[in-house]
């Protein structure tokens, strides 16, 4: 581990290891973290236009389309008009989407899981407290 100076540089370390670790946990599927956060925004949203998504994942409206090209492709997305505007696209979760939005929940959920086993329960809920105030402070 590099030597750390600050509890920013800790939890940039951490970053990286959670990282690291959801990436290895994708590969089996061998979906991105980008398109995994795509796949569960287009699904917690129940379908999204680009600009929206873009939104939503803090990135530019090209990258949005190129990860929805992606997902379209592995047939887990797909887009249909959007029924409000008939100009307008949406971008909504195949059944296979949806399917494999769990499985990929699921595999981050257990590397983060191993990542922070070593903190007593009460340990993690007070890190869970203190990086939500932090959150919601930013």
């Amino acid at each position: 581990m590099p030597a750390t100076d600050s509890t920013g540089d800790l939890l940039m370390v951490l970053a990286r290891t959670l990282r690291q670790r959801y990436g290895a946990a994708l590969a089996e599927w061998d979906v991105t973290p980008g398109q995994s956060r795509a796949l569960r925004t287009v699904v917690e949203l129940d379908g999204a236009r680009l600009s929206a998504l873009a939104e939503q994942l803090h990135i530019a409206a090209r990258s949005a389309t190129e990860v929805v090209d992606a997902l379209e492709t592995r047939g887990l997305v797909e887009r249909r008009p959007d029924p409000a505007d008939r100009r307008a696209t949406t971008v909504v979760p195949t059944p296979e989407g949806l399917r494999l939005r769990g499985l990929l929940d699921d595999a981050r959920h257990a590397a983060a899981g191993e990542l922070l086993a070593p903190l007593a329960a009460e340990d993690r809920a007070e890190l869970d407290r203190i990086l939500r105030l932090l959150v919601d402070a930013s």
